[in-house]
């Protein structure tokens, strides 16, 4: 599931050049949701018996996120062998459904209507630090797991040294939970999901997240439970003095965090980007010790024959229609906290602001035009969002599937999630760089889907104004949508700008996706900024002059040219 320095700039505002970008919100969001997930499962030859299993969602209550189940419908095509509804240890209500031998794509439905409420009022909170007289139901969420490593030594030190000398819970969630926004940058696909690989690496998805932020504060003994669900990807936005903060995730599995307070009870927490709560767009389903544990929503297991092979294929798809929203959030930005985005209510409570630790890189140097002339621009230089990973079909992708010593196979849902803008309706977007070198630009990619229509697609690059787009550079050759490929996944697709011999100095630049005709072309993003500035990516009406709307992420692009060698 599923990200703002400078400063901000819409409608004439300037962005100032802030270290920090915590932001304290007030107001609140008060929606209905129309929530249907649809999966279709399609066994292989050999399958014996199939089972699968949902945990399904009821209501929650915390004090600044609430959620309403009602109108619960669950279909199954063909009807089951077998049903059967539990309770897990973790209070989960589990069904589990029975096919014998099944020879036919086997089809269900889970609908129901979500009354969520998020209110951010200030929080008031006087529960001392170290915690003490922890009630039973929320000792087990102090335990180690492999994913929650939170008795390792490495972990135990850092979240000792980030604590030192907080009277109060708070003080010490908000320090462990700033150093994680500050340390992370998000990754589509990390190779493992523990709490581990983020803390060595800095990378990971929601569920690196959530095991880091839960490892650093089990180890000085603040519980933490691990919180699986689903976003909605109907954006919002937050107004403040420097402007309007667009939020928007991507639709579909998300984990995130619910830490308990004596005095608040259970609250969540998004450790990407939000403190003490998250936003109404969350629908919440299971919880667990970590995300192995809260694996029963989604698993398809099964037996099959001795001497066959293969695994049942597997699609599925959520929609949430919106049947009411009302949204009235506004934000002020603070001095302290993380250099990335942190959304957080007031909280009424003794503390020590967050000051970040991470350098921020000196301004480029700008290089004249005579010494531009001059240079000898030789060696191959790319640079921008290299991880991003080409041609995944969300729809279809599921994790490995397993094996135990009974021989029961097990397919777990998965967390990857469709992360991508409609870039060719009646918005058009811009997305910032930052260039280190001097540059003889040759391409500029972005990493697109086709969906349809016709029409053809350019780049234009512009020149940076007081922290936002300003006058064109230059523009790419055109790109027919005939070009693109139409298949499954995206892919990066090369903008030429060779023709124009455009040599760049050093500085911060925009790029802002052009089209004509009727393309229908998604452009994906990644959260969290990981590679420019945090107000870097923006929106406007076509015909609008001004980029009124900062967003929260990154649209993934690569800069390619020549530099001197």
């Amino acid at each position: 599931m599923k990200k703002l320095i400078f400063l901000l700039v819409l409608n004439g505002f300037i962005l100032s050049a802030c270290q920090a970008e915590n932001y304290l919100l007030n107001g609140g969001q008060e929606s209905q949701f129309k929530y249907t997930l649809t999966q279709q499962v399609t066994p292989n030859t050999g399958i014996h018996t199939l089972y699968l299993s949902y945990v399904i969602p009821e209501n929650f209550s915390s004090p600044t996120y609430n959620q309403r189940i009602s109108n619960l419908n669950i279909q199954f095509s063909p009807d089951p062998y077998q049903k059967q509804e539990s309770r897990d240890e973790r209070g989960n209500k589990i069904l589990k459904a029975l096919w014998k031998q099944p020879r036919t794509p086997i089809s269900t439905t889970i609908s129901f209507i979500a009354g969520n409420k998020t209110l951010l009022n200030t929080l008031n909170s006087g529960a001392p630090f170290p915690p003490a007289n922890m009630p039973a139901e929320a000792k087990p969420y102090l335990g180690a797991t492999k994913q929650v490593p939170s008795t390792d030594a490495r972990i135990r030190q850092k979240a000792n040294e980030l604590t030192r000398g907080a009277k109060t819970q708070f003080d010490a969630v908000q320090r462990i939970l700033s150093w994680v926004i500050d340390h992370m940058n998000y990754v589509l696909i990390p190779p493992d999901y523990d709490a581990m690989y983020s803390f060595n690496t800095g990378k990971g998805n929601c569920q690196n997240y959530s095991h880091l932020a839960a490892a650093l504060m089990r180890s000085v003994g603040i519980p933490v439970r691990i919180v699986n669900g689903v976003c909605l990807k109907e954006q919002f936005q937050i107004k403040s003095k420097q402007g309007t903060l667009t939020m928007k995730m991507a639709q579909g599995r998300h984990s995130w965090i619910e830490v308990y307070f004596p005095d608040l009870d259970w609250v969540p927490f998004d450790p990407q980007q939000t403190q003490l709560f998250v936003s109404n767009r969350f629908i919440r389903i299971e919880v667990g010790m970590d995300n192995n544990e809260t694996d029963k929503d989604g698993l398809i297991r099964w037996t099959q024959t001795k001497g066959t092979s293969g695994k049942p294929q597997f699609q599925e798809s959520i929609e949430a229609i919106v049947a009411s929203d009302n949204v009235a959030l506004s934000g002020e930005m603070q001095t302290y906290g993380p250099r990335k985005l942190l959304l957080t209510p007031a909280v009424k409570t003794a503390y020590v602001p967050y000051a970040s630790t991470i350098e921020v890189p000196p301004p480029p140097v700008l290089v004249s035009a005579d010494k531009l002339k001059r240079m000898r621009f030789i060696e191959r230089y790319s640079f921008g969002n290299v991880e991003f990973p080409e041609g995944i079909d969300f729809l279809l992708t599921r994790g490995p599937a397993t094996r135990d010593k009974k021989e029961v196979f097990a397919m777990k849902k998965n967390f990857l999630v469709e992360t991508a803008e409609y870039v060719t309706s009646a918005e058009q977007y811009a997305q910032t760089f930052i260039l280190r070198k001097p540059m003889k630009l040759q391409t500029i990619s972005l990493a697109l889907h086709k969906f349809g229509g016709d029409g053809i697609l350019w780049l234009d690059l512009l020149e940076d104004k007081n922290g936002a787009p300003g006058n064109v550079i230059a523009s790419s050759a055109w790109l027919p949508l005939t070009q693109l490929p139409f298949k499954p996944g995206y892919y990066w697709e090369d903008f030429a700008f060779s023709k124009e011999t455009t040599v760049l100095s050093p500085g911060r630049y925009w790029i802002a996706l052009g089209f004509n005709g009727s393309p229908i072309v998604n452009w994906f993003y990644s959260y969290g900024k990981p590679v420019g500035p945090q107000d870097g990516t923006r929106s406007k009406l076509i015909f609008d002059q001004a980029w009124k709307n900062v967003l929260a992420y990154e649209f993934n692009y690569k800069v390619n040219g020549l530099v001197e060698q």
